[in-house]
């Protein structure tokens, strides 16, 4: 089958590999329908994740039709429509019984390298480097999905495949967030970053009652988007200062929650931006960390930060004093979909989350460098490229 695949730092190339087959009893095979770049794949493509191998499959965030199932599968069979989790949990062990499934204890079949990095490991995910599995990822005509009783989930009826796409990361991941933040009535939320995740993070917390909601970003067309479509309000970072326009419309205090959906190759304003940009390229640091900085000076006293971006390592200049000082709570996750999708896909059905907005360039596997080069450069009012490898 063709696939979109890993070819070196900020390439990638369409090959053939090998079809995807039953592997465990739980298992199925998808025709992949649509799977959307994720601004976490761009770590991967840069480098910065430095577990992949030539001819990897990328791809974590897709819908398909089942085409072959195992023995075991009970809740799918052959022809029908799913989404899956981007993250890949056994439903069984103690973290999936706490509803933690992005930490999964058997999901990673590789677990030795995020031991050593991180002291302990996550789930697996599809198409997201040997350090989450080595699964083969979703840019591709077929995919093999683990455990799909557990991460699989029907899409309703009525329901675009463009619309449920987003609810395999996207709208999980700002859920999760939204969630484990604690946020609901009254409050008001901060979030950085108006990309898909960003935007979807706001939804949330609209949707879950909070007073208001302002997304912080540079890019007047995803700022409309979050206004227009998503109900935020919105501030440009480079045409006023954040931090006193969050006092301005807070009474002075600062918002209550601070959300930042951007990750670790973060901008901001000022130099601080050079001198990240800098350590980075030398190695000197693995992760950008200008919105999480932003997001703790930002936040009220006692207040709470959720930090959504992937990182993968270290990073300098942590305001450890401002989050001490100003007891903040911290907090960050990879997204919890297995917990979370069921209830974005009846939101999705009720017309309460839409996210056919956010694919706005719907390629084939051929234009996969394009793809990536305009979703990485923000060009052509790129929000995200959306592959559909079977037409």
């Amino acid at each position: 089958m063709r696939a979109l695949t890993w070819a070196g730092v900020n390439e990638v190339e369409v090959r053939e590999v090998p079809d995807p087959h039953i592997l465990n009893d739980g298992d199925v095979v998808l025709r992949v329908q649509r799977s959307a770049a994720c601004g976490s794949d761009l770590h991967l493509l840069g480098g910065y994740i430095p577990f992949m191998e030539r001819g990897d499959v990328l791809g974590h965030e897709f819908i398909g039709e089942v085409v072959e199932a195992g023995p075991a599968v009970r809740k799918h069979a052959v022809g029908d429509r799913v989404v899956v989790s981007s993250f890949i949990a056994c439903g069984r062990c103690w973290y999936c019984d706490q509803k933690l499934f992005s930490l999964c204890d058997n999901g990673n079949t590789n677990p030795s390298i995020t031991d050593a990095l991180w002291g302990g490991t996550p789930g697996g995910c599809f198409g997201y480097s040997h350090a989450l599995g080595g699964f083969a990822g979703s840019h591709a005509e077929y995919v093999r999905v683990p455990y799909a009783d557990v991460g699989a989930f029907a899409v309703p009826e009525g329901v675009s495949t463009e619309r449920a796409l987003f609810a395999s990361d996207a709208v999980a991941t700002g859920w999760t967030g939204v969630d484990l933040a604690g946020t609901g009535p009254g409050d008001i939320v901060a979030v950085w970053g108006a990309g898909a995740v960003g935007q979807m993070a706001a939804r949330a917390a609209i949707l879950r009652g909070a007073e208001r909601v302002i997304v912080i970003d540079r890019l007047d067309y995803r700022l409309v988007q979050a206004e227009s479509v998503v109900g935020a309000e919105v501030l440009n970072y480079e045409k006023t200062s954040v931090e006193a326009e969050l006092l301005e419309r807070t009474g002075g205090r600062g918002p209550d929650i601070c959300i930042e959906a951007v990750g670790m190759e973060a901008d901001g304003p000022g130099g601080q931006t050079l001198y990240d940009r800098t350590k980075q390229q030398l190695r000197l640091q693995t992760d950008r960390p200008a919105a999480v900085r932003q997001a703790i000076h930002a936040c009220r006293k006692g207040g709470t930060v959720f930090v959504l971006g992937v990182f993968a390592g270290v990073v300098d200049k942590f305001p450890l004093g401002a989050l001490v000082n100003k007891g903040l709570t911290v907090q960050g996750a990879q997204m919890h979909g297995q917990r979370y999708i069921p209830e974005i896909l009846e939101r999705m059905a009720r017309d309460e989350i839409v996210t056919e907005h956010l694919a706005t360039h719907v390629l084939p596997l051929e234009q996969g460098q394009h793809g990536y080069d305009i979703f990485k450069a923000k060009a052509d009012g790129n929000v995200r490229t959306v592959f559909a490898p079977n037409g």
